[in-house]
């Protein structure tokens, strides 16, 4: 009923997709620095559910609407931008009370992060409803052939980018004893989050 003939080329296309930068991959980067490999695991599988609502839309033909509706993917830029913003701050915020020995609030709990990390960038269900119908094959049945190719996608992306996040947590366990490296750190993670939401902005500015 399905074509897995195809599974091969797809999972090229799709590392050819995830490779570049982006803010899932730059999330991943964020958090494992910030706050370790366990919130890096938390993230990854955020991030794996806000892609399976989405390759679930496509599936049951709810894309098409946001793609008819272009000023309701750029809200959701903004929305996205906001969040990454705020982001930011507060890891910035982290940083700078780290420092001298207290805490700023927390950024929230990883796994919510992701979600809403995933949710609010839309050029996941773009991708999805370009894509994966170029990949239909010989399937029988139109609808599952979408839900494994969305299946496909959501565990490559989980898997490329979990190692990422679970990578960038090996130097927030080697560095969390120091409370500089620390701190620096932090810095890095919400400069990462600053530099995605300033390329979200700059997206929605050029149209």
């Amino acid at each position: 009923m399905v074509d897995v003939g195809v599974l091969l080329s797809f999972v090229a296309v799709i590392l050819l997709f995830l490779i570049p930068p982006g803010p899932d991959m730059a999330y991943m980067l964020a958090v494992g620095l910030e706050r370790g490999r366990r919130s890096a695991l938390a993230a990854i599988l955020g991030i794996g559910t806000g892609m399976s609502i989405y390759a679930t839309a496509v599936v049951i033909g709810l894309g098409r609407v946001a793609e008819s509706h272009p000023p309701l993917l750029d809200a959701v830029k903004v929305l996205g931008a906001a969040y990454l913003g705020w982001l930011a701050y507060v890891t910035f915020r982290n940083a700078r009370r780290s420092t001298s020995g207290s805490h700023g609030p927390s950024t929230g709990r990883p796994y919510v992060r992701g979600v809403v990390v995933s949710l609010t960038n839309p050029k996941l269900i773009l991708f999805f409803l370009a894509v994966l119908p170029q990949f239909m094959g010989d399937a029988e049945n139109d609808g599952m052939q979408l839900a494994l190719l969305g299946a496909v996608n959501v565990l490559a992306e989980v898997v490329l980018y979990g190692t990422i996040g679970l990578l960038a947590g090996t130097f927030h366990s080697r560095f969390s004893g120091s409370r500089g490296a620390s701190a620096a750190l932090n810095y890095i993670a919400g400069g990462v989050y600053l530099v995605l939401a300033l390329v979200v902005v700059t997206e929605l500015l050029r149209g």
